[in-house]
């Protein structure tokens, strides 16, 4: 996938995030055709950019529990 232009990207924070510098992700909905997804500790750092195909296809393996760890 080609370079993203993300300078308008709305970032979300999980709402589960407690604000004490757990693990968490940010994610960007607003963009159009695209999710992208990035460390909240790092935000100049790197950004996962999804279309919306596979964006719904993880959200799914996520509700099934197919992520979990043994």
């Amino acid at each position: 996938m080609a370079q993203q232009d993300l300078s308008r990207a709305v970032w979300r924070k999980a709402a589960k995030s407690n604000g004490q510098g757990g693990a968490c992700v940010e994610v960007a909905l607003n963009l159009p055709g695209i999710v992208a997804v990035r460390d909240s500790k790092n935000p100049d750092g790197a950004v996962l950019v999804f279309d919306h195909r596979e964006w719904d296809a993880f959200l799914d393996g996520v509700s099934k529990r197919e992520f979990e760890l043994p």
